[in-house]
């Protein structure tokens, strides 16, 4: 992790300077030394780097051997005598010192490192006061000021290669070097005639300018201010990864944002946007007041917040008498902390009386939570990041990591160039397959919508081969369901040769990454949206969970299974039970007891059905029965499908609130805007893809004066039950108090550890690194049959091309907070990627304005003809409200969760004149064929379990996750009660 030879905490005796002391075995003598507080000079060495040996200052004399010793190289051994510095020693230490500032400014008081800079302080080491030598010199070299986000200065540059090195051992980037030799040496950036860090492969990671000892590489924050006075930890409000920083201050301004070292979560990495994409939170067109209107027609008006409060409050309470209590509901945020989704779950439940509540995992990882807590009991990652590095193979299904989530990204090269197998299953080439020094050695490349007929083969040939873990699937797994699983696997159906006619994958790809998967000592699986977000996302899910067991990949370092959270609270939003029909703790709204202990301690009676989910919300919204929906960080028409069929709905509604930073596309349709308060700017935790909760502390005041914790309080208050609480902290305590597997959580905990993982209780004191490691949580692994059923959305004449939707390094989400940066100097648009083969069949030019069209709609964007595409696979990002990319991803979703299958719309492209969206609404379902089509889709699913396992598995689902007015409707639909409703499903069925 650190650059070691060794992280062994078995402690050894040394000498230093004739002091005996204890140091950790296998480390270098300099970390040694300075473990013991002794400071030996060194400028090439950098904690998270391999020795290098370069700067010739951490010299150091061994008793018993001649000559002098790098420290910063030499290893430790059980009783070494050390001597750091004799007359002789010092003297030629010090004489090289003079030689470094004879070729530096030495404008010490005027540089933007004063009193931070490595050099200088080993110069006031040496004590010195003059310089005996001057000569040729790099003092005349101008500045770099090529990157938006920091400078290079290389008058300051003393070429330690400690940048070069960072960019290549920490963040496997490769974009730095140094070139020429002697006193010709330089550093320079990319391969380009200019030699800028913009024109570069550079990627702003901030890792050179991090590792810089001099002043050489600066944020230009400090640079532009000064160096800050102020240091607050918390966490990044970005990607699922919660990477920890140390945002630092001048007054109200914020000047740089630095990872912190200690994190557990990045071990002091980062990416641009959590380095530098902090500019939106003083943005000018962020909301500081709150905006009303009595209907979207007229302009809005600033209101304070009582009387916002009291519009919205009394709108929703009209809608109510009106319409009944289950015609409003909210979606919270992904973005917020774990503190503000509690209250938002709770304000619908307590105060609107329903449990129309939703959040954004709908749309990305609710298969997850469904998938991975049927397997294993619990719908969350098994492992921690240090895991990686423990792991034999991995295999990263559906995810571009160095893209979405750049820091486990470089975590995974790291562990790939020391000598871990990659196995990528993706349709497109990422830098996980193939980049500097790494190359998978295997990437399935399957045609989009066939991954669970290729993990199904994959199966297939492990069973085949008898690669099985049979002790683990004995005494960890339930053996019923795994015999039923091992024959539906064993089939021809599910065989290699099955699979590749249907996915493209060859036979031996698909028989050589099984093989290499299951004969791992320790495999890891990292997934993302590309699973989750298809007509089969949770099936998808389940796969690769009877893959992780059947090969006994699962409760130990090295070995798990590890979804890619997409927005930084994904995790903990559902955790918190924002969602319809669990409780926090992932605890079912029907279960009396638990109903029992939220009413005692909330002091108000819930209702025990399943609440309407989002796209539920939107279904009753265009057929009139919804009418109210409040929207807290989320802007559902920009990231939803089917945006014309969001914007129909939402028109249709009485009340539409909006809560967010921005005045968003979907504040468009909203008949009041509540400004939000930014990570920055509030008080709190988050729970990342560990399930790893950190601290979120405010480091400046928030825009529009209120936390959003306060501004949920203050609606409900105003809606007739009261919040009572006087900070963040205290929420925490009653989460704790309410939910088994946070019952040892506290703000008090986490400012001692830093962070620590769920669950964390009185059997877990200290967190959980690793789930499952005796037994999973449900008891006995459960193997799930998941029969492979295609896309309803296929190549066809009219429709030749299979578009998918992906995520750029650069841009984040709807983007919302990131176009707001300089990030869009580098992707500034969406474009549509094509391959060379396909963009010459249709006479396509680099760059050409091309239509988009699907059976919901058309769009232009500019292509971009890539090799990371295959041939009939277009790709696109959907980071810009002006090209509109979903409104033509449809209303097709996962049979179990609805979340929508984003991956796979099937597009006709050709040449366009003019930029163009078509804005209306056409609808793929007509009356009730969306509801029977969704039952369908999950008597599919269970179709191949005996009939009466297939009717009980189906109606318990059925009655479990569907909200009371579509279990009405189905039985409309089939002349069914709930007596007879599972002779319906078998009829259906067979």
């Amino acid at each position: 992790m650190n650059g070691e030879k060794q992280n062994d905490p078995e402690k050894i005796t040394i000498e230093i300077d004739g002091k005996t002391v204890k140091a950790d075995k296998g480390i270098t003598v300099l970390r040694a030394a300075k473990q013991n507080g002794v400071y030996i000079p060194a400028l090439c060495d950098y904690k998270d780097l391999l020795p290098y040996g370069s700067c010739r200052l951490c010299g150091v004399i061994v008793e018993g051997r001649k000559g002098y010793f790098a420290s910063c190289s030499l290893y430790t051994e059980d009783g070494i005598k050390i001597k750091t510095v004799s007359d002789e020693l010092f003297s030629l230490k010090k004489t090289l010192m003079e030689l470094y500032l004879s070729d530096h400014p030495n404008d010490c008081l005027t540089c933007f490192k004063n009193g931070l800079c490595e050099l200088q302080k080993a110069a006031s080491y040496f004590d010195l006061n003059g310089i005996r030598f001057r000569g040729k010199s790099h003092l005349n070299l101008s500045i770099d000021n090529s990157n938006p986000y920091f400078l290079f200065d290389p008058k300051r540059c003393i070429v330690c290669a400690r940048c070069v090195r960072a960019c290549a051992e920490i963040q496997g980037n490769f974009a730095l070097t140094v070139s020429g030799r002697g006193f010709n040496s330089v550093i320079k950036a990319g391969w380009g005639k200019d030699g800028s860090f913009f024109n570069s492969e550079c990627v702003s990671c901030g890792a050179c300018v991090k590792a810089c000892p001099t002043g050489a590489l600066i944020e230009k924050g400090v640079a532009d201010y000064g160096k800050p006075f102020k240091s607050t930890g918390t966490t990044c409000g970005y990607c699922g990864v919660g990477c920890s920083f140390n945002v630092e201050t001048k007054g109200d301004s914020i000047i740089r944002a630095v990872p912190a070292d200690d994190s557990l979560s990045n071990y002091g990495r980062s990416c641009i946007k959590g380095r530098f994409s902090f500019g939106y939170v003083k943005s000018a067109e962020r909301l500081k007041y709150p905006l009303i209107r009595e209907n979207i027609g007229l302009p809005f008006r600033e209101a304070a917040w009582k009387e916002a409060f009291s519009f919205i409050a009394e709108r929703f309470k009209n809608i109510q008498h009106k319409y009944g209590i289950n015609a409003v509901g909210a979606i919270s945020s992904s973005r917020c902390t774990n503190e503000e989704n509690y209250l938002m779950q709770k304000l619908v439940r307590a105060a609107f009386h329903n449990n129309n509540i939703d959040t954004c995992a709908r749309v990305c990882h609710q298969p997850t939570g469904y998938g991975l807590g049927v397997a294993f009991g619990t719908g969350a990652g098994t492992q921690d990041l240090s895991s990686v590095l423990h792991a034999g193979v991995i295999m990263i299904i559906g995810s571009n990591p160095t893209e979405a989530h750049p820091v486990v990204g470089s975590f995974i090269r790291q562990a790939a160039r020391s000598g871990a197998k990659l196995i990528v299953i993706d349709p497109r080439e990422t830098e996980v397959a193939k980049s500097p020094h790494i190359a998978a050695s295997y990437h399935l490349r399957p045609l989009p919508g066939t991954n669970v007929i290729l993990l199904n083969s994959m199966a297939h040939h492990i069973l085949k081969e008898n690669l099985i873990k049979k002790d683990f699937i004995g005494s960890r797994c339930d053996e019923e369901s795994f015999k039923l699983w091992a024959d539906f696997i064993l089939d021809e159906s599910n065989s290699p040769k099955a699979a590749s006619k249907i996915s493209g994958v060859p036979i031996e790809y698909i028989e050589g990454a099984a093989r290499l998967y299951a004969e791992a000592s320790a495999a890891s699986i990292f997934y993302g949206l590309g699973v989750t977000e298809h007509l089969q996302g949770s099936t998808g899910v389940l796969a690769i969970a009877n893959l992780a067991m059947a090969t006994g990949n699962i409760g130990r370092k090295g070995a798990g299974v590890s979804p890619l959270r997409g927005q930084n609270n994904v995790q903990g939003a559902a955790d918190m039970g924002a969602e319809p029909s669990t409780l926090p703790g992932y605890r079912h709204i029907s279960d009396e007891k638990t109903r029992a202990l939220f009413e005692k301690i909330w002091n108000v009676k819930l209702d025990g059905a399943p609440g309407m989910r989002l796209p539920d919300m939107l279904r009753g919204g265009l057929e009139g029965r919804f009418k109210g929906i409040y929207i807290m960080g989320e802007d559902i028409v920009q990231t939803d499908p089917d945006s014309n069929r969001i914007i129909e709905s939402l028109k249709n509604m009485d009340t539409v609130v909006v809560h967010d930073l921005f005045k968003t596309v979907t504040a468009e349709y909203a008949h009041a805007i509540l400004p939000g308060s930014s990570f920055l700017e509030k008080d709190g935790t988050f729970t990342n893809w560990e399930r790893r909760v950190q601290r979120v502390r405010k480091v400046i005041e928030p825009v529009a004066g209120l936390q959003d914790w306060q501004v949920i309080s203050g609606l409900s208050k105003s809606l007739g039950y009261n919040m009572y609480y006087y900070n963040s902290s205290e929420i925490m305590d009653e989460i704790a108090i309410t939910t088994q597997q946070f019952s040892g959580l506290s703000y008090e905990l986490l400012d001692k550890k830093g962070s620590i993982q769920w669950p964390v209780n009185s059997e877990n004191p200290e967190g959980t690194p690793i789930l499952h490691t005796e037994k999973f949580v449900r008891g006995k692994g459960r193997f799930t049959i998941t029969k492979h059923i295609g896309s309803k959305d296929f190549i066809s004449e009219e429709y030749p091309f299979i578009l998918t939707t992906v995520r750029n390094l650069f841009q984040y989400n709807c983007s919302n907070n990131t176009r707001r940066s300089f990030n869009s100097l580098w992707y500034g648009q969406d474009v549509l990627e094509i391959s060379q083969e396909d963009a010459e069949i249709l006479s396509i030019a680099d760059g050409s304005l091309v239509t988009v069209k699907s059976k919901k709609g058309s769009v232009t964007l500019n292509a971009k003809i890539s090799k990371r595409v295959m041939k009939r696979v277009v790709a696109t990002t959907f980071h810009f409200p002006e090209f509109k990319t979903n409104v033509l991803t449809s209303e097709y979703a996962d049979w179990s969760t609805e979340t929508p299958e984003y991956k796979v719309t099937a597009v006709a492209i050709s040449k366009a004149d003019a930029p163009f969206a078509s804005r209306n609404y056409n609808p793929l379902f007509k009356g009730d064929e969306e509801i029977k089509s969704m039952f369908l889709d999950i008597c599919k699913i269970f179709a191949p379990y005996p009939p009466e396992i297939a009717a009980e598995e189906i109606q318990n689902h059925v009655n479990k996750y569907w909200e009371p007015f579509l279990r009405k409707k189905l039985f409309e639909i089939y002349a069914c009660d709930e007596n007879s409703f599972k002779t319906a499903i078998k009829k259906a069925i067979f």
